[in-house]
């Protein structure tokens, strides 16, 4: 089953957290340090274990993406409110300060496991700490080149950040989950130097998990190359290699519910390159490529700028650029959040032709589509403060001559 796109509004603040949330949401505790009060109803001597890692996407442009969690609360009630009876509350004491930066490319960061009474749960809520400002920041953005800045989590340190979903915790079992943070799509410029969090997390058991692995020509690394694994134009996944080329895609739910994946390579002023119908398979890794024969992609000679502006930009317009190959699949090639108070965005994409190869025997063959050269599909979507998607008709665009403005606005 594919992640459920959730939305929630927060009182005080136009800010709103954006989460994809799987069938199974987590517990979080620290390690070794681990306290839990109140009840959740059900079996009190039949009870079942949950544990949790962190891993984290790119962070686009930030050297450090940092959350501080102090405490975890779960209910079984989908409506129930802070206040009510029925929660369990695990906390971190003292609270832990995460940089999310260091959990890319399939690196996990175990946060502990809890025990709870087995049952089925329907609500979580992830406390973090407050923020704060001085030289100490609870939550904090280091732009690359800049200096560490207070990222703004409204709403999160008190009501915490509310996840509706179902999980079940099973008698004497142990639930291992994965709790992958987007820093990439989480992080929003405000048009004032200022950045707010608006959470897009993704939760997958483990046990049911693989991923996709490969390496790339260490020639690229200089270019700042992303690897993609996506459905249907959606992104699911995203990682970058490590020092020596080497990446892996994970953790992705197996394809046995999720289908084949396409793998998206890109590269600042590299063509891309597009592999389809990559299978996973749970408890494995499945390799696209090898050191021997690792991925490289061409130069790209041509590469222009789309920008423009998304209205309303209290609506956290996201911007994406999408290429669709005949008889081949639909993929997005970046992205970027537009400003929260200017509605700006810009894109630098190359206008070169994408390669398409398809998964097999490897070293994997890819051919230049020529028809796409410098041409996107670009489109905006949002969220108001009702928590309605808003979105703007997609406008296809020819980067082959030069830059382009395109601006939108969502309804």
């Amino acid at each position: 089953m594919h992640p459920l796109h959730l939305i929630f509004n927060l009182k005080g603040d136009k800010m709103k957290y954006a989460f994809k949330l799987g069938m199974l949401a987590a517990a979080v505790s620290a390690a070794g340090i681990l306290a839990a009060c109140g009840g959740v109803g059900g079996d009190s001597s039949a009870s079942g274990t949950v544990a949790v890692s962190l891993t984290d996407a790119p962070a686009c442009g930030f050297d450090a993406v940092n959350v501080t969690v102090s405490k975890v609360r779960v209910h079984q009630s989908s409506t129930a409110n802070v206040n009510d009876a029925g929660w369990t509350d695990i906390t971190l004491n003292p609270a832990r300060k995460i940089n999310l930066v260091n959990l890319t490319n399939g690196v996990l960061d175990s946060l502990g496991q809890a025990s709870l009474p087995a049952g089925h749960y329907t609500q979580l809520r992830l406390v973090l700490a407050a923020d704060t400002s001085g030289a100490t920041l609870n939550n904090s953005v280091l732009p690359t080149g800049g200096v560490e800045t207070a990222l703004a989590t409204p709403s999160a340190a008190q009501s915490g950040i509310k996840l509706i979903g179902q999980f079940d915790v099973a008698a004497n079992t142990l639930s291992d989950v994965v709790l992958d943070f987007d820093a990439c799509k989480s992080v929003v410029a405000r048009g004032n130097g200022s950045y707010g969090l608006v959470p897009v997390i993704s939760v997958t058991p483990k046990s049911g998990s693989g991923g996709i692995s490969g390496h790339l020509d260490t020639a690229l690394l200089a270019s700042h190359p992303v690897i993609h694994a996506e459905i249907n134009g959606v992104i699911v996944k995203s990682t970058v290699p490590d020092a020596t080329g080497s990446f892996t895609l994970s953790p992705l739910v197996g394809s046995s519910t999720s289908g084949n994946y396409v793998v998206v390579i890109t590269a600042d002023a590299h063509a891309t390159e597009v592999i389809d119908n990559v299978p996973v398979t749970a408890q494995a890794n499945t390799p696209i490529s090898t050191s021997a024969t690792p991925i490289t992609l061409p130069v790209s000679s041509t590469n222009n700028t789309v920008s423009g502006t998304v209205t309303p930009a209290g609506d956290l317009p996201v911007v994406t650029a999408r290429q669709s190959f005949a008889s081949g699949p639909t993929v997005a090639v970046a992205f970027r959040n537009a400003d929260a108070t200017t509605g700006a965005y810009s894109m630098t994409l190359p206008a070169t032709a994408p390669l398409l190869g398809h998964f097999g025997a490897l070293p994997i063959s890819a051919t230049a589509a020529t028809a796409l050269a410098g041409q996107y599909s670009i489109n905006a979507t949002g969220t108001t403060t009702a928590g309605a998607t808003v979105s703007a008709p997609a406008a296809t665009i020819s980067l082959s001559s030069g830059n382009v403005t395109q601006s939108f606005t969502l309804q």
